[in-house]
Protein backbone atom coordinates (compact mmCIF):
# COMPACT_ATOMS: atom_id res chain seq x y z
CA UNK A 1 0.00 0.00 0.00
CA UNK A 2 1.10 3.58 -0.55
CA UNK A 3 -0.35 6.94 0.34
CA UNK A 4 1.20 10.32 1.02
CA UNK A 5 0.25 12.87 3.65
CA UNK A 6 2.10 16.18 3.64
CA UNK A 7 2.69 17.39 7.17
CA UNK A 8 3.84 20.68 8.64
CA UNK A 9 4.12 22.37 11.94
CA UNK A 10 4.47 19.68 14.59
CA UNK A 11 6.04 20.71 17.87
CA UNK A 12 8.68 18.40 19.36
CA UNK A 13 8.15 17.67 23.03
CA UNK A 14 9.33 15.06 25.47
CA UNK A 15 6.64 12.86 23.97
CA UNK A 16 7.06 11.34 20.55
CA UNK A 17 3.31 11.51 19.87
CA UNK A 18 3.47 14.74 17.91
CA UNK A 19 0.63 16.55 16.18
CA UNK A 20 1.13 17.22 12.47
CA UNK A 21 -1.43 19.13 10.44
CA UNK A 22 -1.97 17.05 7.35
CA UNK A 23 -3.88 16.78 4.13
CA UNK A 24 -3.83 14.15 1.45
CA UNK A 25 -1.59 14.87 -1.51
CA UNK A 26 -1.33 13.05 -4.81
CA UNK A 27 -0.14 9.49 -4.11
CA UNK A 28 2.91 9.93 -6.29
CA UNK A 29 6.51 10.46 -5.27
CA UNK A 30 6.76 14.21 -5.69
CA UNK A 31 8.54 17.28 -4.34
CA UNK A 32 7.21 18.26 -0.96
CA UNK A 33 7.49 21.94 -1.75
CA UNK A 34 5.26 21.62 -4.83
CA UNK A 35 2.41 20.07 -2.82
CA UNK A 36 2.83 22.05 0.34
CA UNK A 37 0.71 25.00 -0.76
CA UNK A 38 -2.30 22.66 -0.83
CA UNK A 39 -2.19 22.15 2.94
CA UNK A 40 -5.08 23.76 4.78
CA UNK A 41 -4.59 24.94 8.33
CA UNK A 42 -7.56 23.87 10.38
CA UNK A 43 -8.23 23.12 14.02
CA UNK A 44 -6.70 20.09 15.70
CA UNK A 45 -10.20 18.69 16.19
CA UNK A 46 -10.84 18.82 12.46
CA UNK A 47 -7.66 16.89 11.82
CA UNK A 48 -8.19 14.32 14.59
CA UNK A 49 -7.62 11.30 12.36
CA UNK A 50 -8.23 8.82 15.15
CA UNK A 51 -11.11 7.68 17.32
CA UNK A 52 -11.68 8.94 20.83
CA UNK A 53 -9.98 5.81 22.13
CA UNK A 54 -6.90 6.54 20.00
CA UNK A 55 -7.56 3.76 17.48
CA UNK A 56 -7.78 4.06 13.70
CA UNK A 57 -11.26 5.45 12.90
CA UNK A 58 -12.35 2.48 10.78
CA UNK A 59 -12.44 0.43 14.00
CA UNK A 60 -14.39 2.52 16.51
CA UNK A 61 -14.45 6.07 15.22
CA UNK A 62 -17.56 8.24 15.20
CA UNK A 63 -18.92 9.58 11.92
CA UNK A 64 -16.72 12.67 12.07
CA UNK A 65 -13.56 10.64 12.65
CA UNK A 66 -14.47 8.22 9.88
CA UNK A 67 -15.13 11.10 7.47
CA UNK A 68 -11.75 12.60 8.28
CA UNK A 69 -10.09 9.21 7.87
CA UNK A 70 -11.75 8.76 4.49
CA UNK A 71 -10.64 12.20 3.30
CA UNK A 72 -7.08 11.76 4.56
CA UNK A 73 -6.56 8.10 3.74
CA UNK A 74 -9.13 5.94 1.98
CA UNK A 75 -10.21 8.32 -0.77
CA UNK A 76 -6.94 7.99 -2.70
CA UNK A 77 -7.42 4.24 -2.92
CA UNK A 78 -10.65 4.83 -4.85
CA UNK A 79 -8.60 6.22 -7.76
CA UNK A 80 -7.56 3.90 -10.58
CA UNK A 81 -4.49 6.09 -11.02
CA UNK A 82 -3.38 5.11 -7.53
CA UNK A 83 -4.15 1.43 -8.05
CA UNK A 84 -2.12 1.47 -11.27
CA UNK A 85 0.89 2.80 -9.35
CA UNK A 86 0.88 -0.34 -7.24
CA UNK A 87 0.05 -2.68 -10.11
CA UNK A 88 3.11 -1.57 -12.11
CA UNK A 89 5.42 -2.22 -9.16
CA UNK A 90 6.75 -5.49 -10.56
CA UNK A 91 8.69 -6.52 -7.46
CA UNK A 92 5.46 -6.24 -5.49
CA UNK A 93 3.38 -8.01 -8.11
CA UNK A 94 5.85 -10.83 -8.77
CA UNK A 95 6.16 -11.63 -5.06
CA UNK A 96 2.42 -11.95 -4.51
CA UNK A 97 1.94 -13.81 -7.79
CA UNK A 98 4.62 -16.34 -6.83
CA UNK A 99 3.21 -16.72 -3.33
CA UNK A 100 -0.34 -17.39 -4.54
CA UNK A 101 0.03 -19.07 -7.93
CA UNK A 102 3.09 -20.99 -6.71
CA UNK A 103 0.98 -22.77 -4.07
CA UNK A 104 -2.00 -24.34 -5.88
CA UNK A 105 -2.02 -27.32 -3.50
CA UNK A 106 -2.37 -24.94 -0.56
CA UNK A 107 -5.15 -22.85 -2.13
CA UNK A 108 -7.13 -25.75 -3.58
CA UNK A 109 -10.67 -25.82 -2.15
CA UNK A 110 -9.79 -23.27 0.53
CA UNK A 111 -11.70 -20.22 1.82
CA UNK A 112 -9.67 -17.06 1.26
CA UNK A 113 -10.08 -13.47 2.46
CA UNK A 114 -8.34 -10.56 0.72
CA UNK A 115 -8.24 -7.60 3.10
CA UNK A 116 -8.13 -4.31 1.18
CA UNK A 117 -8.58 -5.92 -2.22
CA UNK A 118 -8.29 -2.68 -4.23
CA UNK A 119 -8.48 -3.62 -7.90
CA UNK A 120 -9.19 -7.24 -6.92
CA UNK A 121 -6.14 -8.79 -8.55
CA UNK A 122 -5.03 -10.80 -5.52
CA UNK A 123 -8.53 -12.18 -5.13
CA UNK A 124 -8.56 -13.21 -8.81
CA UNK A 125 -5.22 -14.98 -8.38
CA UNK A 126 -6.53 -16.81 -5.32
CA UNK A 127 -9.50 -18.05 -7.34
CA UNK A 128 -7.27 -19.10 -10.24
CA UNK A 129 -5.01 -20.92 -7.76
CA UNK A 130 -7.93 -23.16 -6.82
CA UNK A 131 -9.73 -21.48 -3.91
CA UNK A 132 -13.30 -22.63 -3.38
CA UNK A 133 -14.45 -19.24 -2.08
CA UNK A 134 -12.76 -15.81 -1.93
CA UNK A 135 -14.06 -12.81 -0.02
CA UNK A 136 -12.55 -9.58 -1.35
CA UNK A 137 -13.03 -6.80 1.21
CA UNK A 138 -12.72 -3.17 0.06
CA UNK A 139 -13.75 -0.05 1.98
CA UNK A 140 -13.84 2.40 -0.95
CA UNK A 141 -15.76 2.73 -4.21
CA UNK A 142 -12.90 0.78 -5.80
CA UNK A 143 -15.03 -2.22 -4.84
CA UNK A 144 -17.15 -1.53 -7.93
CA UNK A 145 -14.08 -1.73 -10.16
CA UNK A 146 -12.97 -4.90 -8.38
CA UNK A 147 -16.32 -6.52 -9.21
CA UNK A 148 -15.78 -5.65 -12.87
CA UNK A 149 -12.30 -7.19 -12.81
CA UNK A 150 -13.63 -10.32 -11.12
CA UNK A 151 -16.39 -10.71 -13.71
CA UNK A 152 -14.10 -9.96 -16.65
CA UNK A 153 -11.74 -12.72 -15.53
CA UNK A 154 -14.42 -15.34 -15.15
CA UNK A 155 -14.22 -15.92 -11.39
CA UNK A 156 -17.38 -14.18 -10.17
CA UNK A 157 -18.77 -17.56 -9.09
CA UNK A 158 -15.85 -17.85 -6.63
CA UNK A 159 -15.03 -14.28 -5.62
CA UNK A 160 -17.50 -12.16 -3.65
CA UNK A 161 -16.56 -8.49 -3.33
CA UNK A 162 -17.81 -6.93 -0.09
CA UNK A 163 -17.66 -3.15 0.31
CA UNK A 164 -17.08 -1.98 3.86
CA UNK A 165 -14.57 -1.82 6.69
CA UNK A 166 -13.26 -5.28 7.50
CA UNK A 167 -13.80 -4.46 11.17
CA UNK A 168 -17.56 -4.15 10.52
CA UNK A 169 -18.40 -6.90 8.05
CA UNK A 170 -19.89 -10.32 8.69
CA UNK A 171 -19.44 -13.25 6.36
CA UNK A 172 -22.43 -15.28 5.07
CA UNK A 173 -21.26 -18.35 6.96
CA UNK A 174 -24.53 -20.30 6.80
CA UNK A 175 -25.57 -19.19 3.30
CA UNK A 176 -22.19 -20.14 1.82
CA UNK A 177 -21.95 -23.40 3.75
CA UNK A 178 -18.74 -22.41 5.54
CA UNK A 179 -17.38 -24.61 8.30
CA UNK A 180 -16.13 -22.74 11.39
CA UNK A 181 -13.13 -24.13 13.25
CA UNK A 182 -15.33 -24.17 16.34
CA UNK A 183 -19.08 -24.72 16.20
CA UNK A 184 -21.00 -21.46 16.17
CA UNK A 185 -17.83 -19.41 15.67
CA UNK A 186 -16.62 -17.11 12.89
CA UNK A 187 -13.19 -18.67 12.25
CA UNK A 188 -13.92 -19.89 8.72
CA UNK A 189 -11.05 -18.46 6.63
CA UNK A 190 -8.18 -20.77 5.64
CA UNK A 191 -5.92 -18.15 4.03
CA UNK A 192 -5.83 -14.39 4.60
CA UNK A 193 -4.14 -12.35 1.89
CA UNK A 194 -3.43 -8.63 2.19
CA UNK A 195 -1.06 -6.04 0.82
CA UNK A 196 -1.21 -3.80 3.88
CA UNK A 197 2.35 -2.52 4.11
CA UNK A 198 3.12 1.22 4.08
CA UNK A 199 6.28 3.29 4.05
CA UNK A 200 8.75 1.86 6.56
CA UNK A 201 6.25 -1.00 6.89
CA UNK A 202 3.91 0.49 9.51
CA UNK A 203 2.85 3.84 8.08
CA UNK A 204 -0.92 3.86 7.40
CA UNK A 205 -1.59 1.53 10.37
CA UNK A 206 -3.49 -0.89 8.14
CA UNK A 207 -1.89 -3.68 10.13
CA UNK A 208 -4.51 -3.01 12.83
CA UNK A 209 -7.30 -3.93 10.42
CA UNK A 210 -5.48 -7.08 9.28
CA UNK A 211 -4.93 -8.24 12.87
CA UNK A 212 -8.59 -7.67 13.77
CA UNK A 213 -9.70 -9.53 10.64
CA UNK A 214 -7.30 -12.38 11.47
CA UNK A 215 -8.59 -12.70 15.03
CA UNK A 216 -12.22 -12.65 13.87
CA UNK A 217 -12.09 -14.86 10.77
CA UNK A 218 -8.85 -16.89 10.38
CA UNK A 219 -8.68 -20.46 11.63
CA UNK A 220 -6.24 -20.43 14.54
CA UNK A 221 -4.75 -23.90 14.09
CA UNK A 222 -4.42 -24.18 10.32
CA UNK A 223 -4.92 -20.65 8.95
CA UNK A 224 -2.23 -19.01 6.84
CA UNK A 225 -1.28 -15.35 6.51
CA UNK A 226 0.10 -13.95 3.21
CA UNK A 227 2.56 -12.42 3.92
CA UNK A 228 3.47 -14.52 6.94
CA UNK A 229 6.38 -12.54 8.40
CA UNK A 230 7.64 -8.96 8.06
CA UNK A 231 10.97 -7.45 9.13
CA UNK A 232 12.07 -3.83 9.53
CA UNK A 233 15.67 -2.69 8.94
CA UNK A 234 17.79 0.42 9.29
CA UNK A 235 21.31 1.18 8.05
CA UNK A 236 23.63 4.18 7.73
CA UNK A 237 23.71 5.58 4.21
CA UNK A 238 25.57 8.01 1.97
CA UNK A 239 22.98 10.32 0.42
CA UNK A 240 24.63 13.73 0.33
CA UNK A 241 22.95 15.14 -2.77
CA UNK A 242 19.49 14.82 -1.25
CA UNK A 243 20.65 15.87 2.21
CA UNK A 244 22.29 19.01 0.84
CA UNK A 245 19.21 19.74 -1.25
CA UNK A 246 17.09 19.69 1.91
CA UNK A 247 19.53 22.03 3.63
CA UNK A 248 19.53 24.30 0.57
CA UNK A 249 15.71 24.44 0.54
CA UNK A 250 15.65 25.21 4.25
CA UNK A 251 18.24 27.98 3.87
CA UNK A 252 16.34 29.43 0.94
CA UNK A 253 13.05 29.64 2.80
CA UNK A 254 14.78 31.33 5.76
CA UNK A 255 16.40 33.90 3.44
CA UNK A 256 12.98 34.54 1.97
CA UNK A 257 11.60 35.04 5.50
CA UNK A 258 14.24 37.67 6.26
CA UNK A 259 13.33 39.55 3.09
CA UNK A 260 9.64 39.23 3.95
CA UNK A 261 10.17 40.72 7.42
CA UNK A 262 12.12 43.67 6.00
CA UNK A 263 9.62 44.39 3.23
CA UNK A 264 6.63 44.15 5.58
CA UNK A 265 8.29 46.55 7.98
CA UNK A 266 9.19 49.07 5.27
CA UNK A 267 5.96 48.84 3.25
CA UNK A 268 3.35 48.41 5.96
CA UNK A 269 5.02 49.51 9.18
CA UNK A 270 4.54 46.19 10.98
CA UNK A 271 7.41 44.15 12.41
CA UNK A 272 6.83 40.41 11.84
CA UNK A 273 10.28 39.49 13.14
CA UNK A 274 8.81 38.32 16.44
CA UNK A 275 7.57 35.22 14.59
CA UNK A 276 11.01 34.33 13.28
CA UNK A 277 11.83 31.61 15.81
CA UNK A 278 8.54 29.82 15.26
CA UNK A 279 8.89 30.08 11.48
CA UNK A 280 12.42 28.70 11.69
CA UNK A 281 11.27 25.77 13.81
CA UNK A 282 8.45 25.02 11.38
CA UNK A 283 10.73 25.08 8.34
CA UNK A 284 13.43 23.02 10.06
CA UNK A 285 10.89 20.35 10.94
CA UNK A 286 9.53 20.34 7.41
CA UNK A 287 12.77 20.34 5.42
CA UNK A 288 15.30 18.76 7.79
CA UNK A 289 13.30 16.61 10.19
CA UNK A 290 11.00 14.78 7.79
CA UNK A 291 12.08 11.51 6.25
CA UNK A 292 12.61 11.47 2.49
CA UNK A 293 11.42 8.81 0.07
CA UNK A 294 14.47 7.49 -1.78
CA UNK A 295 15.48 4.89 -4.30
CA UNK A 296 18.94 4.13 -2.96
CA UNK A 297 21.53 1.93 -4.60
CA UNK A 298 23.20 -0.89 -2.70
CA UNK A 299 26.51 1.00 -2.80
CA UNK A 300 25.00 3.83 -0.73
CA UNK A 301 24.48 1.50 2.25
CA UNK A 302 27.54 1.88 4.48
CA UNK A 303 27.16 -1.03 6.89
CA UNK A 304 25.28 -4.28 7.35
CA UNK A 305 21.59 -3.42 7.91
CA UNK A 306 20.21 -3.92 11.41
CA UNK A 307 16.88 -5.62 12.16
CA UNK A 308 14.86 -3.37 14.46
CA UNK A 309 11.49 -5.19 14.48
CA UNK A 310 10.10 -8.54 13.37
CA UNK A 311 6.47 -9.49 12.93
CA UNK A 312 5.01 -12.98 12.85
CA UNK A 313 1.70 -12.25 11.17
CA UNK A 314 0.05 -15.26 12.80
CA UNK A 315 0.75 -14.09 16.35
CA UNK A 316 1.55 -10.34 16.38
CA UNK A 317 -0.74 -8.14 18.45
CA UNK A 318 -2.34 -4.73 18.15
CA UNK A 319 0.23 -3.48 20.64
CA UNK A 320 3.01 -4.73 18.36
CA UNK A 321 1.40 -2.81 15.48
CA UNK A 322 1.72 0.48 17.34
CA UNK A 323 5.41 0.67 16.53
CA UNK A 324 8.75 0.36 18.27
CA UNK A 325 9.12 1.34 21.91
CA UNK A 326 12.28 2.86 23.28
CA UNK A 327 14.22 0.15 25.03
CA UNK A 328 13.04 -2.78 22.92
CA UNK A 329 15.89 -5.24 22.48
CA UNK A 330 15.97 -4.98 18.69
CA UNK A 331 15.57 -1.20 18.65
CA UNK A 332 19.24 -0.45 19.33
CA UNK A 333 21.96 -0.34 16.67
CA UNK A 334 25.75 -0.42 16.61
CA UNK A 335 27.30 0.16 13.18
CA UNK A 336 30.98 0.06 12.23
CA UNK A 337 31.85 1.97 9.04
CA UNK A 338 35.35 1.48 7.66
CA UNK A 339 36.24 4.54 5.58
CA UNK A 340 38.59 2.52 3.37
CA UNK A 341 35.72 0.24 2.32
CA UNK A 342 32.89 2.77 2.09
CA UNK A 343 32.05 4.22 -1.32
CA UNK A 344 30.76 7.47 0.18
CA UNK A 345 32.82 10.03 2.04
CA UNK A 346 30.43 10.55 4.93
CA UNK A 347 27.36 9.29 6.76
CA UNK A 348 24.36 11.31 5.56
CA UNK A 349 21.80 9.65 7.80
CA UNK A 350 19.90 6.45 8.42
CA UNK A 351 17.57 4.69 6.00
CA UNK A 352 14.72 2.33 6.84
CA UNK A 353 12.95 -0.35 4.80
CA UNK A 354 11.27 -3.73 5.20
CA UNK A 355 10.97 -7.24 3.81
CA UNK A 356 7.96 -9.55 3.72
CA UNK A 357 8.11 -13.34 3.69
CA UNK A 358 5.50 -15.76 2.43
CA UNK A 359 6.41 -18.98 4.19
CA UNK A 360 5.05 -21.71 6.43
CA UNK A 361 3.95 -20.89 9.94
CA UNK A 362 6.66 -20.90 12.58
CA UNK A 363 4.57 -20.59 15.76
CA UNK A 364 4.02 -23.73 17.82
CA UNK A 365 0.34 -24.21 16.98
CA UNK A 366 0.53 -23.40 13.31
CA UNK A 367 3.85 -25.07 12.77
CA UNK A 368 2.34 -28.35 13.85
CA UNK A 369 -1.03 -28.05 12.09
CA UNK A 370 -0.99 -25.59 9.17
CA UNK A 371 -0.14 -26.59 5.58
CA UNK A 372 3.43 -26.07 4.41
CA UNK A 373 3.91 -23.60 1.57
CA UNK A 374 6.45 -22.92 -1.16
CA UNK A 375 8.12 -19.71 0.00
CA UNK A 376 8.15 -16.34 -1.75
CA UNK A 377 9.88 -13.13 -0.73
CA UNK A 378 9.39 -9.37 -1.13
CA UNK A 379 12.17 -6.91 -0.36
CA UNK A 380 12.18 -3.12 -0.45
CA UNK A 381 15.92 -2.97 0.31
CA UNK A 382 18.18 -0.90 -1.95
CA UNK A 383 19.70 -3.99 -3.58
CA UNK A 384 16.24 -5.25 -4.58
CA UNK A 385 15.63 -2.47 -7.11
CA UNK A 386 12.61 -0.22 -7.47
CA UNK A 387 9.47 -0.64 -5.42
CA UNK A 388 6.86 2.05 -4.85
CA UNK A 389 7.70 1.88 -1.14
CA UNK A 390 11.35 2.80 -1.73
CA UNK A 391 13.31 3.56 1.42
CA UNK A 392 12.73 6.25 4.04
CA UNK A 393 15.88 8.29 4.67
CA UNK A 394 16.30 10.33 7.84
CA UNK A 395 19.09 12.77 7.10
CA UNK A 396 21.32 14.02 9.87
CA UNK A 397 21.43 17.78 10.36
CA UNK A 398 25.17 17.56 9.65
CA UNK A 399 26.85 14.66 7.90
CA UNK A 400 29.53 12.62 9.69
CA UNK A 401 32.81 12.59 7.70
CA UNK A 402 34.57 9.26 7.12
CA UNK A 403 38.36 9.57 7.39
CA UNK A 404 40.74 7.24 5.60
CA UNK A 405 42.42 4.70 7.85
CA UNK A 406 39.72 5.10 10.47
CA UNK A 407 36.48 3.34 11.41
CA UNK A 408 33.46 5.32 12.53
CA UNK A 409 31.19 3.68 15.07
CA UNK A 410 27.56 4.75 15.16
CA UNK A 411 25.63 3.64 18.25
CA UNK A 412 22.09 4.43 19.18
CA UNK A 413 18.44 3.46 19.30
CA UNK A 414 15.18 3.96 17.47
CA UNK A 415 11.62 4.60 18.56
CA UNK A 416 8.61 4.62 16.24
CA UNK A 417 5.19 5.72 17.49
CA UNK A 418 1.98 7.08 16.09
CA UNK A 419 1.38 10.80 16.05
CA UNK A 420 -0.94 12.28 18.59
CA UNK A 421 -3.66 13.42 16.20
CA UNK A 422 -3.37 10.94 13.34
CA UNK A 423 -3.29 7.25 14.16
CA UNK A 424 -2.12 6.43 10.64
CA UNK A 425 1.06 8.53 10.77
CA UNK A 426 4.27 7.83 12.65
CA UNK A 427 7.19 9.74 14.10
CA UNK A 428 10.62 8.21 14.45
CA UNK A 429 13.03 9.20 17.20
CA UNK A 430 16.70 8.55 16.46
CA UNK A 431 19.15 8.85 19.36
CA UNK A 432 22.82 8.24 18.56
CA UNK A 433 26.46 9.08 19.13
CA UNK A 434 29.50 8.50 16.96
CA UNK A 435 33.14 7.75 17.67
CA UNK A 436 36.29 7.16 15.61
CA UNK A 437 39.16 4.74 16.03
CA UNK A 438 41.97 3.48 13.86
CA UNK A 439 40.81 0.73 11.54
CA UNK A 440 42.03 -2.57 12.95
CA UNK A 441 41.64 -1.36 16.53
CA UNK A 442 39.25 -3.43 18.65
CA UNK A 443 35.74 -2.09 18.80
CA UNK A 444 36.14 -1.10 22.42
CA UNK A 445 39.80 -0.16 22.05
CA UNK A 446 41.45 3.26 21.93
CA UNK A 447 39.04 5.98 20.79
CA UNK A 448 40.37 8.89 18.74
CA UNK A 449 37.18 10.94 19.09
CA UNK A 450 33.89 10.52 20.92
CA UNK A 451 30.96 12.66 19.80
CA UNK A 452 28.03 13.79 21.94
CA UNK A 453 24.64 12.10 22.05
CA UNK A 454 22.35 13.53 19.37
CA UNK A 455 18.60 13.11 19.27
CA UNK A 456 16.15 14.01 16.52
CA UNK A 457 12.47 13.26 15.89
CA UNK A 458 11.50 12.74 12.26
CA UNK A 459 8.06 12.77 10.70
CA UNK A 460 7.35 9.89 8.31
CA UNK A 461 5.26 12.01 5.88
Amino acid sequence: MIWRLLSIGFVPTASLALSPLSTLAKPAIASRTSDRCNTLRMSDDTFANQSKSGEIPSYDGDEKAKATDFANYFCSYAQLYHQKQMLVDHNRMASYHQAIMGNPDVFKDKVVMDVGTGSGILAVWAALAGARKVYAIEYTEMAKHAKCVVEANGVSDIVTVIQGAVEDIDLPITDDGLEPEEEGGTLVVDIMVSEWMGYFLLRESMLDSVIRARDKFLKKKTGLMFPSHCTMYIAPVFDEDDRKQSVHEYSGTMEDWTEFVESTRSLYGVDMGVLGKDFDREQKEYYLLSSRWAELSASQVLAEPKVIKQYDMSTCTLEDARGISMGEAMASFDFDINADQAEGGCVSGLAGWFTSDFKSRTDDIGGANAPKINPAFLSTAPEAGYTHWGQQVMHFMSSIPLLQGETTRLQGSTELVRTKENARLYNCRIRFSNSRRKSGEDKDGHILMQGPVVEHVYQIP
